[in-house]
This record gives C-alpha cells, structure tokens and sequence, in this order.
C-alpha cells in the first residue's frame, strides 16, 4: 500500500527534476542565444535622443553577439505602444524594448497603462544616466537658483518654464524646484522642442530645465544663462556651472536614464548574456564618446541594480506626480 510519505517524497523529486530540467534548458539556450536577429522596439521617433542612443548600443551590441540587433521605433503614449507590443510577444530574449525615465512616471498619471514595469518587465541592464541644465534667458535678472526662487516668491504664478512635455525631465523638475520651495509657477509643454528653445530665448518662458546639448551652443553665445545643473556632479561640457546641490538644494538631483527591459519569464540566462554584452558595448571608449555628444554618460551595472532604479524612481516620482496633482488628462 502506497503511503502518503511515499507520494510526498516522489513529488519532491518530481519538482527537484523539473527544477533541475529547467535549469539545464535555459543554461542551453543561453549557450546558443542568440541564433537570429534581436528586435530592440524604442518606444520614441526617429531622431530623438533616446534613438539615437539606443541605436548606438544596438549597432554595437549585434557585433557583440553575432547577430543585429534591429530598431524598431514604436513611439506613442510615453511608452504605451512600444511596452505594449513587447507584451505581445514571446518571453524569449528576442523582444526587448528602451525604457526611458519618463516612462516610470506615466503610470501614475496615465490611466491608459495597463501594465507595471515591476510586474511584467524583467530588467536586463542601464546604458546611460545624463541630466539636465537649469537656464534663464538674458532678459531674467538672475544669476543663481536661490535668485530664481527669490523672484518666483516676489511674482507667485506669473512666471513660466517650459518643458518637451508632461512627466518629461524638464517638467518634473521644475514641479520639484517649486514643490520643494513652497512657489509657483506655470508648466508650458510643448511638442516642439526647437519651439520650447525659441520661446526661451525670445523671453516668452522665464526658465527651463533643459536637456545640455541642445543648449550649450546658447550657453557658449551668451543666449542663455546657466545657473545650475540637476546631477549630482558637474558636468564636463559646463564645469564652471554648480548642481542644483552646491548651490544650496540638498535634495535636488534629476537623471534622465535610458535602459533595456525584456518581458516577464525571459530565461535568467537570457538576460545574463544580454546584461554582459551591453556592459562591454557601453565600456567600448567609442561608446562613451559617441554618449558624451548628447550628454549622457554610460552607467551599466547587473540587472538587478537597473531593477532597483526602475523600482525607486516608479516610487519617488509617483509621490511627486500626487503632490503636485500631475494629470495627463
């Protein structure tokens, strides 16, 4: 007669060998991975910073790998169409997709997402951190961030900053500046960045946190004033100009980040060969030349780590998001 211990020990073995079955198939798969083309889907257009960085790690990142690695850009939504196309495909190793700091932020003001990045994505590796500059115009008699703030207690609400658009790096920093302050002031978005510049130099917006390289050339021209950047270093293309920390915001720090996520049940070992493939592309000195033109720097490290970043900042900017009632509605 069969007893219950018997049937409980063959399950046990049963569980131990699907274990050790499973293990060995993915240990397999990643010995071959990949064996065709990579799909990297870049939820942005053509052109963008976030394309054109993303494109620099995928040309590379084929040769490391022996196989290209394809771009495919599905912009939309900040982020919604290109994730959820990942969604939609197998958890192989062969979908991956760019997810970008705003992205962390949509879904707490975006109802249209569906998914979580913590739930249904796995990380797989950062490529680049890179932060913004915070710029006045000439015609704003200011010369440091504590002179700004002075001028928008002096003037609550009348002063505008612009933005490339909602839960953008811009925007969110400036609802920082001015939540952390206890001031006002009103958001402009625009689609157009070359707009969102134009109407900056021209007097029309009073500030704005800007990405560095479209601005640096304004800076060098005396077209723009420089009062701080939002890193928690200086940068190398401005280093005469403090953070937002020296300059007496202890609790002021806003990156812009790029990585890769794959979908949830991609093999552990998948994800391992991709993680060391991107760590040695971005390590390559023509990588970070290529990165420093459009003020990014590499910052890859485990996938665990990324994971720990997508989880912080999903949390920190949530809080942000409810405290200053961001909606994209």
């Amino acid at each position: 007669m069969i007893q219950l211990s018997d049937i409980q020990s063959l399950c046990v073995r049963a569980a131990c060998i699907a274990s050790l079955t499973l293990a060995a198939s993915s240990s397999v798969l990643a010995q071959d991975y990949p064996t065709k083309p990579i799909r990297l889907v870049v939820p942005a257009f053509v052109g963008t910073p976030i394309d054109i960085i993303s494109r620099q790690v995928a040309t590379r990142l084929g040769q490391e790998l022996g196989q290209p690695v394809v771009v495919d850009n599905k912009p939309g939504g900040t982020g919604i169409v290109g994730a959820s196309d990942v969604l939609r495909q197998p958890a192989d190793g062969y979908t991956i997709m760019t997810l970008y700091m705003p992205m962390t932020v949509s879904q707490s003001v975006n109802r249209q997402v569906t998914y979580d990045l913590r739930r249904d994505f796995v990380p797989v590796v950062q490529t680049v951190f890179s932060y913004n500059v915070l710029v006045v115009p000439p015609s704003v008699p200011v010369n440091t961030p504590a002179e700004l703030v002075a001028l928008l207690k002096s003037k609550p609400g009348q002063l505008n900053f612009a933005s490339g658009g909602v839960t953008s790096p811009a925007h969110l920093a400036g609802e920082l500046l001015t939540l952390q302050t206890g001031t006002r002031a009103l958001h402009v978005p625009y689609n157009n960045f070359p707009q969102a510049i134009g109407d900056l130099l021209a007097g029309r917006v009073e500030f704005m946190f800007a990405a560095t390289p479209p601005v640096v050339g304004h800076i060098a021209a005396g077209r723009l004033r420089p009062l701080a950047v939002t890193g928690d270093r200086r940068l190398p293309v401005l280093k005469d100009v403090p953070t937002m920390v020296e300059s007496g915001f202890p609790d002021f720090v806003v990156r812009d980040w790029q990585g890769f996520l794959a979908r949830a049940g991609t093999p552990v070992a998948v994800v391992e060969r991709l993680n060391a493939a991107v760590r040695r592309v971005v390590a390559n000195p023509e990588t970070i030349e290529a990165m420093g033109k459009f003020g990014a720097t590499p910052a890859a490290g485990s996938a665990a780590d990324f994971g720990k970043l997508v989880a912080s900042e999903v949390e920190s900017w949530g809080k942000v998001v409810k405290a200053a009632n961001i909606s994209m509605e």
